[in-house]
């Protein structure tokens, strides 16, 4: 790890103001901390904003918003949560490791950087974390990568699962920087690699996010997360599906879905969406939706089963959430 300045700050505005170029700021520090000793991150100043007022769980008329350096643990326990967006409580449950989630922010979280293994490697070529490097994952080991929304440049999948529940729900959220604030849409906030891998979202320098607003669907209570993995506990999804149903006599009225662990950011099922309204809720009408999920995959060497893979694990979650068996 290198030598790097370590300042506190207060107040937002605090925060703000010691923010410079190559600056981090420093909630969890789950991820932060991790790739500061690989390398990976390198900053050369870090500025702990957990005495930040950016707290709170509150139900309001716009919305479910929560606080960006509110625990992942707390989040997922709150009885609000629990019962307006249950899938908010499965994904967070379902991430790391119970000591992890009593640190993690949900800020955090959503800025947690990939697992792939050439980006966490400082001896490998990673267009990520050096540009212009190239991508040794397109050829080598890439059983663990994305499908969907891949570049010749880069094909790491996004690591959250909440950003996963809270993409599918329309979830947005509040941004403060020195230029005050704004409000983005988290489906918007995060980038495409494109040519440009090493931009990950849309935050600006010394930008950070104050909160996510979930919009309250009164039938999203009807709601679940599944996550496949290798093993069951403290392992990345090689798929997840965060689905939430309205059936009415055995129709569906309306449904979210989004997909983890196979895109290069959480991954909005919109065709399988507009594929299911109208249709009978049965599995039959679920599965022959969820073919539409991989248009436009780009299957690597080692992961084509995930495009199988995927659409089975929509089927399930469908099932799982509209109460269907």
């Amino acid at each position: 790890m290198r030598a790097f300045d370590y300042a506190t700050a207060s107040t937002v505005d605090d925060a703000l103001k010691l923010a410079r170029p190559g600056s981090a700021f420093l909630a969890g520090g789950t991820t932060l901390v991790d790739l500061m000793k690989l390398d990976v991150l390198t900053p050369d100043r870090v500025i702990d904003v957990n005495s930040l007022p950016l707290k709170g769980i509150r139900l309001h008329a716009g919305g479910l918003r929560i606080g960006a350096l509110e625990r992942m643990s707390d989040v997922a326990a709150h009885p609000v949560v629990r019962a307006v967006h249950p899938m908010i409580s499965k994904a967070l449950l379902l991430s790391a490791s119970g000591q992890l989630r009593n640190m993690a922010s949900i800020g955090g979280n959503l800025m947690q950087r990939t697992r792939c293994d050439y980006f966490r490697d400082v001896t490998s070529a990673c267009n990520k974390r050096r540009p212009g490097s190239g991508c040794p994952a397109l050829t080598g080991v890439n059983r663990g990568h994305a499908i969907l929304g891949t570049s010749d440049s880069c094909v790491a999948t996004h690591a959250s699962d909440v950003a996963v529940a809270f993409v599918a729900l329309g979830a947005q959220v509040v941004l403060r920087g020195k230029d005050g604030g704004r409000t983005v849409a988290l489906e918007d906030f995060y980038l495409l690699p494109g040519s440009t891998p090493d931009r990950e979202n849309v935050l600006g320098p010394g930008e950070l996010i104050a909160e996510v607003v979930v919009p309250v669907l009164p039938w999203a209570r009807h709601s679940t997360y599944l996550k496949i993995r290798d093993r069951q506990s403290y392992e990345f999804a090689l798929t997840s599906v965060a689905a939430a149903v309205d059936v009415k006599r055995g129709v569906v009225q309306d449904v979210r879905l989004a997909a983890g662990g196979v895109g290069t950011k959480p991954w909005r099922l919109r065709a399988v969406e507009e594929a299911l309204k109208g249709g009978v809720a049965v599995e039959r009408t679920f599965a022959d939706a969820a073919e539409s999920a991989v248009d436009g995959a780009r299957p690597l060497a080692h992961n084509a089963f995930k495009t199988s893979l995927l659409k089975r694990s929509i089927v399930r979650a469908l099932l799982d959430a509209a109460g269907v068996r």
